[in-house]
């Protein structure tokens, strides 16, 4: 897509993964000043306390599904949420249906499950 851009074609992008727009700029500040404030270190992997509290009552808020902390797990992205369901769930021989075009590593996901 980049290459074709280059050559001056009009590209709608719909690549995963990144958004088509800049850091809004108090996300930009939250990040500085977390930083300054000496977050640099690794956090809980299901994702800090403050962090699981506000997700949950979000979706309380707006979904009407009650919520608590200890029923949110905050990952690193969505393949890791993909990817332990189905090495759990899919045995040799099923069939699998998946969105193609998609993203690359749903193939290799399957072919490893």
């Amino acid at each position: 897509a980049n290459a074709l851009e280059a050559k001056g074609r009009d590209i709608v992008h719909l690549e995963i993964g990144q958004p088509g727009f800049p850091s809004p700029p108090h996300v930009v500040d939250a990040g500085v000043e977390a930083i300054r404030g000496g977050k640099t270190k690794y956090s809980n992997p299901s994702g800090t306390p403050n962090l699981k509290l506000s997700i949950a009552e979000y979706v309380t808020r707006t979904r009407g599904v009650e919520t608590s902390p200890d029923q949110v797990v905050v990952g690193p992205g969505a393949k890791p949420g993909l990817f332990f369901p189905t090495l759990a769930l899919v045995q040799p021989g099923d069939e699998v249906i998946y969105p193609d075009p998609g993203f690359p590593t749903y193939r290799a996901m399957i072919e490893v499950a």
